[in-house]
């Protein structure tokens, strides 16, 4: 069941009647009051709240997730290039134990034909239900639109399978481009009478692709999720936000991890999963603080 959220001062339900060039003006004039606004929106919506739930459903669905998308993809193409490109990109979403997670997802592999058309039944669900779940914590979060748009519940059905399929075709595209450039590196090319090689590059390119596949992702998330149309320069701007602190926080979690965290003493041999549900929710948070950005945005009074 959806939560109302308090209604904030400074912005108003119909964020139809303010024009853009106002509403910049608001920002650029009253920074620091639009985001103690964005702040107090968030901590009204119970933002932290949501945050947990979106990490918990989401560290229920990765594992399933991406055993659903390589058992399909391993039926077109070499699985062991996959995984490699799946464990290079998962350190993206769990600093630090990318390859505790991907050798849980090859043993599951190496069985998965035992579980049976009820337990593949099962994991579809299972792998959708973070989608969901994020979904509805938007939808708290942009409550104004709720109120004016509605979406038919087959509509939201549909979105996560077609988040999986999207991500199904990243994860091949991906490993077909590192594969192809860790084979121009070992070989080089030539191109216009030179001689061409990425070197030492390659980690890079490949980082970089994954940021690349990262703004994608959240641009969409916030294109898509919320009912109604978003602006997709507000859904880009948005996305970039949302990647630029989760990178700055992967980097400190795994930083914090590696030199000052106790988690391993105090949870033993639980430690890895508390971690990665900790990197879990504070990937939530950053996302779900950007969509009350969004949303404040959008409710900035023209009069303001």
């Amino acid at each position: 069941m959806l939560m109302r959220p308090v209604e904030t001062t400074g912005v108003i339900p119909g964020y139809l009647m303010s024009s853009e060039p106002n509403r910049i003006k608001y920002v650029l004039a009253h920074p620091l009051r639009f985001m103690y606004t964005a702040v107090n929106g968030f901590r009204a919506n119970q933002g932290a709240l949501l945050s947990a739930a979106v990490a918990f459903y989401t560290l229920l669905s990765i594992v399933p997730m991406l055993a659903i998308i390589l058992i399909v993809l391993s039926q077109l193409t070499d699985i062991q290039p996959l995984l490699a490109t799946m464990r290079e990109y998962l350190g993206l979403v769990a600093p630090g134990h990318s390859v505790d997670l991907s050798a849980q997802i090859t043993v599951f592999l190496g069985d998965w034909r035992l579980v049976g058309g009820i337990g593949l039944a099962m994991l579809v669900f299972f792998s959708s239900i973070a989608f969901t779940m994020l979904e509805n914590a938007m939808s708290v979060i942009f409550f104004h639109r709720i109120a004016i748009h509605r979406r038919h519940f087959l509509i939201s059905a549909i979105i996560p399978y077609c988040y999986i399929l999207c991500l199904a075709l990243g994860l091949l595209l991906l490993s077909t481009l590192s594969g192809a450039l860790n084979s121009m590196d070992a070989s080089g090319y030539t191109f216009m009478g030179y001689d061409w090689s990425p070197g030492g590059h390659i980690t890079g390119i490949i980082y970089a692709l994954g940021i690349f596949g990262e703004v994608l992702l959240l641009t969409s998330l916030y294109l898509v999720m919320p009912t109604g149309r978003l602006s997709f320069r507000h859904a880009l701007i948005g996305g970039l936000t949302a990647t630029l602190l989760w990178e700055l926080t992967r980097h400190f979690l795994v930083w914090y991890f590696s030199n000052l965290s106790i988690v391993n003493v105090i949870y033993g041999t639980f430690a890895t999963t508390i971690i990665i549900l900790l990197s879990l929710e504070a990937g939530a948070l950053i996302i779900l603080f950007g969509a009350q950005v969004i949303s404040e945005y959008e409710r900035i009074d023209s009069k303001s």
